[in-house]
């Protein structure tokens, strides 16, 4: 276990990158064969802005890494946190911080997204995307990245985790993140079997679907049992789902200048909620 924990605390960045480009590919490619929805559209053309905003959180995130080190120095020499508390084994210390993150990074987060008016707005960009590919999961305005990234720090602090913790879950959001946005047909008894426990690629549509009650739903990354634990859990039909977003379908989603704009546009209506 401490030579595979230390191989996440000592990962280079190009692998990080690489780690980011395969799954694309990967994913990119499953579409092509087995597409769950038949899109009419330049895939090149509508990869493009949410690359270009992949390339932006990127650049933020090295901010946000410098202040993610200086925290585990910190916790390291405090011994702040719920783990030092605690006298358990590596495998549940990293389950424990695994559950933590994903419930305050993720789930907490995006409800939070959905539910705080200026958070919405800055939410709204993920949501306007009309053809919801494995590139979707790349697609987040800075500030609404920012906000993520802040709740994640915070999920740090309560657990005071090692490093390797933190890497490793960040290793498997990402993977779940292009799994679960990817435009793939899984078998039905495949995908309601694996959404028991994970969110899958259907589970995640209805999330994506252009009007409410779906759209606020499914607010899962990588475990779908905080839905069904919180009522927020939806599985019907995908054929039912159109994306988008409801208030702001009157704006170009293949345009990054309107993207970028859109939280601080007012002719982009508020959900009814």
């Amino acid at each position: 276990m401490e030579a595979f924990l230390n191989f996440f605390e000592t990962m280079p960045v190009w692998m990080k990158a690489g780690w980011i480009v395969f799954l694309l590919a990967f994913f990119w490619i499953l579409e092509g064969n087995y597409s769950l929805v038949r899109f009419q559209y330049k895939k090149w053309k509508h990869a493009r802005i949410n690359i270009f905003l992949l390339v932006l959180v990127m650049v933020i995130n090295t901010v946000f890494g410098v202040i993610t080190t200086w925290l585990f120095v910190w916790l390291g020499e405090s011994q702040f946190g719920l783990l030092y508390l605690i006298n358990a084994p590596v495998w549940v210390e990293l389950l424990l911080s695994i559950l933590v993150l994903d419930l305050v990074a993720q789930y907490t987060v995006h409800y939070l997204l959905h539910k705080v008016p200026f958070m919405w707005r800055l939410h709204i960009v993920h949501h306007s995307d009309k053809h919801v590919d494995v590139t979707t999961g790349t697609r987040h305005h800075p500030f609404d990245f920012i906000i993520r990234e802040t709740f994640a720090l915070l999920a740090l602090v309560i657990m005071g985790m090692p490093i390797a913790y933190y890497f490793l879950y960040r290793i498997l959001t990402i993977l779940f993140t292009y799994f679960s946005h990817a435009n793939i047909a899984l078998p039905g008894w495949l995908d309601k079997g694996l959404c028991l426990l994970f969110v899958t690629p259907n589970m995640h549509k209805f999330h994506h679907h252009y009007q409410m009650p779906w759209t606020d739903s499914n607010y899962g990354s990588i475990f779908s049992f905080w839905d069904r634990l919180f009522g927020t859990f939806v599985y019907d039909d995908t054929s039912k789902i159109k994306y988008g977003i409801d208030v702001a379908d009157h704006r170009d989603d293949e345009n990054i200048a309107v993207q970028l704009r859109i939280p601080f546009d007012r002719s982009v209506g508020k959900m009814q909620r």
